[in-house]
């Protein structure tokens, strides 16, 4: 009884406290908490605890490390681990990863890798074009607008989809490592990125300053061809010239050295890629739209004359039967995800609880899929590639292989291990084969799509 006295008490005065500030933060509320803090109980041990160690290794759950197992019983065979290093071009990787095991199989090789750095650097001249044509067609928006606010932010970043990378393969083709291999720029972005960002704000600047001294659209866009010179200098000089053509020599399963042909960009995609690409759709889940409609991001993409992304909304269990199809009939799968969410790197885990953070700190950290997205906590920040999958006796998915593109010092050699659960929560984006989904969902994604607005939450984080 007198337990329950002091909890009331306790409860009143916080209230009373509370309720006296005006909004402020009192330093009687202060002394309240204080005083609500001591009334527990003795925390010197967890102080001492939280205070000397890694958080993450504290909350560790123990069970789910020893539950786990790296086993699958259907799994698929990689191209090998890449690196993206210190560069956010994830969606060029996953989506070379998905199409490089076929340019294995056709030449018979044990290994291959597409030169990420020559679909990096025509996407970053793609992206200048579509940032000063934007400056261009907004040039009598007032400055301080939201989307071009939006537009200012990163008009040369790394981050894309996977229609960035297909639509920047059907342009400019696509060519082995061999041919333009990775630069120290290439592979670490930073201070390429914040250089070309001041040079194309300060030609946003110009063009702006042209349009109100009463110059043309005309010759505001004969200034931007000039502009892109400098653009197309500094991508030389960071990631070097990308070849008019090369001559592919290459070793085969059996040590055999084959291949002396000579080849163009385009005639190298078209003679191992193209007829690869599958007629692919891009779905999603976020539980904040209805589902079983189209939806465009609006201001999406990397070239000027390429559409917005248009993807079908759908619940988690449909984006998993898709997958399941895909992988069962030997089609690896690109997906996006949050990936730094309750992931255990050092053993490569991504499972719902592999941290207890509620039981460390004796509170929970509970939110829904919907609003993690609706109140920023969460956004698609990574792609990798489905590769297998674990299934239970009929055939329900237990875990997903996952190959990343960050090297093999990370995971387990390269490798992730998504618990279904996690699958659930966390990936918001696939990418899949059209014959691999139900007639039904097809004619759904031929609807009038509803346009999502530059500042939608989950997808302004990408740009």
């Amino acid at each position: 009884m007198k337990a329950a006295i002091l909890i009331l008490v306790l409860i009143t005065s916080a209230a009373v406290a509370i309720a006296d500030t005006n909004g402020k933060l009192d330093k009687a509320l202060i002394r309240q908490y204080q005083r609500d803090f001591e009334a527990v109980g003795d925390h010197a041990t967890a102080i001492n605890a939280i205070t000397n160690n890694s958080i993450k290794n504290l909350a560790l759950n123990r069970q789910k490390l020893i539950k786990h197992n790296t086993l699958f019983n259907f799994k698929l065979k990689s191209s090998g681990i890449t690196n993206q290093r210190s560069s956010g071009r994830c969606w060029m990787f996953a989506t070379l990863n998905v199409l490089s095991p076929h340019v294995m199989r056709q030449l018979g090789m044990s290994k291959f890798e597409f030169s990420e750095s020559y679909l990096a650097f025509w996407d970053k001249m793609e992206k200048a074009n579509l940032f000063l044509e934007n400056i261009i067609r907004m040039r009598d928006v007032p400055i301080d607008d939201r989307k071009l606010m939006i537009i200012l932010r990163s008009p040369f970043g790394d981050g894309g989809l996977w229609h960035f990378a297909t639509d920047l393969m059907d342009k400019y083709g696509a060519v082995p490592l061999s041919a333009m291999p990775e630069t120290k720029q290439s592979t670490s972005t930073g201070i390429v990125n914040r250089l070309a960002n001041r040079k194309l704000r300060a030609f946003a600047a110009e063009l702006r300053d042209m349009h109100q001294s009463g110059q043309s659209e005309k010759e505001l866009r004969e200034r931007k061809e000039t502009m892109l010179n400098d653009i197309y200098k500094i991508l030389i000089y960071c990631y070097g010239q990308p070849p008019d053509e090369f001559v592919f020599r290459y070793e085969d399963k059996d040590s055999t050295i084959s291949g002396k042909e000579t080849y163009t960009p385009l005639s190298f995609y078209k003679k191992h890629v193209a007829d690869y690409v599958p007629d692919y759709i891009t779905l999603m889940d976020n539980p904040n739209f209805d589902y079983d409609l189209p939806y465009q991001m609006e201001e999406y993409r990397n070239m000027y004359e390429k559409p917005d992304l248009v993807m079908l909304n759908l619940p988690a269990e449909k984006l998993k039967e898709y997958c399941l199809n895909s992988l069962l009939d030997s089609q690896a799968v690109y997906f996006s995800c949050d990936v730094g969410k309750e992931h255990c790197g050092d053993s490569g885990i991504l499972a719902t609880g592999i941290y207890e953070y509620d039981r460390l700190f004796d509170m929970d950290f509970i939110m829904t899929k919907a609003q993690r997205i609706a109140y920023r906590e969460s956004s698609p920040t990574h792609a990798m590639v489905f590769l297998g999958v674990d299934t239970t006796e009929t055939g329900q998915p237990v875990k997903w292989l996952v190959e990343n593109s960050w090297g093999t010092k990370r995971g387990d050699d390269g490798y992730w291990y998504m618990y279904d659960e996690w699958f659930s929560e966390y990936v918001y984006r696939i990418v899949v084969d059209k014959k691999y989904v139900s007639d039904e969902d097809l004619k759904n994604f031929e609807k009038k799509p509803i346009t999502l607005p530059m500042w939608d939450p989950m997808w302004e984080a990408m740009r």
